[in-house]
């Protein structure tokens, strides 16, 4: 089946990819994709002929995917960067098959808080991105006249958090200040996305003692699942009162999931992401100590995981993302109450959600759904990314799905080695990430970085110089 190719194109690509089995938005066929000046400009039959010139890239029976797009990551750059920094993450993201990422507003030093601070960030990240990068804005108390300029300086939306974030330069926002935020953000169009666990029942739930070393039971109590269910009610009741669009970040509470749906048919602008580590992860496997599971919201029972994966599989939950939030080895203390809450899983997103996609019946084509189309069009990048067709951007992961291979924590790029899926056999093996066009990684090896700076303006790039 050939596809249709833009206007432009007149047969003399300059590289084509093949492969027998190519995921497009029709499904998963053979086919050649024509590439021309990072641009895909035509998906054609298999075994069209090659233009005069075109270089030809033939993968076999390989996949090749749509780069993933990941909209929340932490990388921590400028300011923590021996926590993670622009040229360690986004290695780890080509290395996953990740072409595209969204970077928190916080972590950082500065936070994505004013146009300033967001110029700052920009500049760090400059010189040392392997793949494209975007950027979230931070909403706080007392920054509302902050939002709009953010905002026009092509950050991709609000992040704000109901509970206190962990960093004190990042405070939480009350009811009222998030009423006010969202108002303003309402009002030139915005994106809120929100942390929701709502603080007084965080403060009502068991307490962990400091004074011991606390166990995963423990911790997990003193994150009840109403602390996320009543946080989401509060936003969804807001944005349907002042007709904004919101959205949930990395849910984990399944009893939240009917809300969520019943919102959606009632026409309120409300999205949901859930993150690998809730889909492949359960409570009853995490060893006490063992706190490079901990996270907030954290990982639940298997019975809610199954929920979970039934709310992706219907729409309730939009996509999946990898709330990259990694630390220093030393601040994850084998004490679930001390320890830095955060889960590193740029590297290894793609094969642990395949993997255990694969095992409940789904198919590589839903996986690029939730981790590449759905996400790239959460931040309005959906002409440009998240789909292999005409006129977006030469942006490709090739991988082996059958392949397997057992997670070593030496071979992940991520700055800090430690990770939840230590020794775990995954399926799913990227053999390389391609970005407008230029491959960026091939079996480990990585180029110089390649990778533009993105706002929500197409024109606005800043392309690696």
């Amino acid at each position: 089946m050939e596809g249709v190719p833009v206007s432009h194109d007149d047969g003399t690509a300059e590289l084509v990819l093949r492969s027998r089995r190519v995921i497009t938005p029709e499904g998963t066929r053979a086919a050649s994709v024509a590439v021309t000046a990072g641009k895909i400009t035509a998906v054609r039959a298999h075994d069209a002929e090659v233009p005069a010139g075109a270089r030809l890239e033939d993968f076999g029976d390989d996949v090749l995917l749509s780069g993933l797009v990941d909209t929340h990551v932490h990388v921590n750059d400028p300011g923590r960067t021996e926590w993670e920094g622009f040229w360690t993450a986004t290695r780890a993201a080509a290395a996953g098959g990740i072409t595209t990422l969204v970077d928190m507003p916080l972590n950082s030093l500065p936070p994505t808080t004013t146009v300033g601070h967001l110029r700052t960030k920009q500049d760090v990240a400059r010189s040392r991105a392997h793949v494209d990068v975007g950027f979230w804005g931070g909403a706080l108390p007392g920054n509302v006249k902050d939002l709009r300029p953010l905002h026009d300086a092509g950050v991709f939306g609000f992040k704000a958090f109901l509970s206190p974030s962990g960093v004190d330069e990042f405070p939480e926002l009350d009811q009222d200040q998030l009423a006010r935020s969202l108002a303003e953000i309402a009002g030139f169009g915005g994106l809120l996305i929100v942390h929701a666990e709502d603080p007084h029942h965080l403060a009502a739930a068991p307490q962990m003692d400091g004074g011991k070393a606390v166990a995963y039971a423990t911790f997990l109590a003193s994150r009840p699942r109403d602390a996320e269910n009543t946080a989401v009610a509060h936003l969804v009741a807001l944005a349907e009162r002042l007709d904004a669009r919101v959205h949930v970040l990395h849910l984990s509470s399944s009893d939240a999931l009917p809300l969520i749906a019943a919102a959606k048919r009632r026409g309120v602008r409300v999205t949901a992401e859930t993150c690998p580590h809730y889909l492949t992860l359960t409570a009853e496997e995490v060893p006490d100590g063992a706190s490079e599971f901990k996270c907030c919201p954290p990982i639940r029972e298997a019975a809610n995981q199954d929920l979970l994966w039934q709310a992706l599989a219907d729409g309730t939950i939009d996509c999946v993302v990898t709330d990259h939030s990694p630390s220093t080895a030393d601040l994850k203390t084998d004490d679930f109450a001390t320890a830095w809450g955060g889960i590193s899983g740029l590297q290894l997103s793609l094969p642990a959600v395949w993997t255990e996609a694969r095992r409940r019946g789904h198919t590589l084509e839903d996986v690029v759904r939730w981790m590449s189309t759905r996400t790239a069009r959460l931040v309005g990048l959906d002409d440009r990314k998240g789909a292999i067709e005409a006129g977006r951007d030469a942006d490709f992961a090739v991988l082996a799905p059958d392949e397997t291979f057992t997670v070593d924590p030496a071979a992940l790029q991520h700055r800090n080695r430690v990770t939840a899926y230590a020794g775990k056999t995954l399926h799913g093996v990227v053999r390389s990430t391609w970005l407008r066009g230029r491959r960026v990684m091939s079996e480990g090896a990585f180029t110089d970085p390649a990778g533009h700076l993105l706002t929500r303006h197409p024109r606005e790039e800043d392309p690696i110089t």
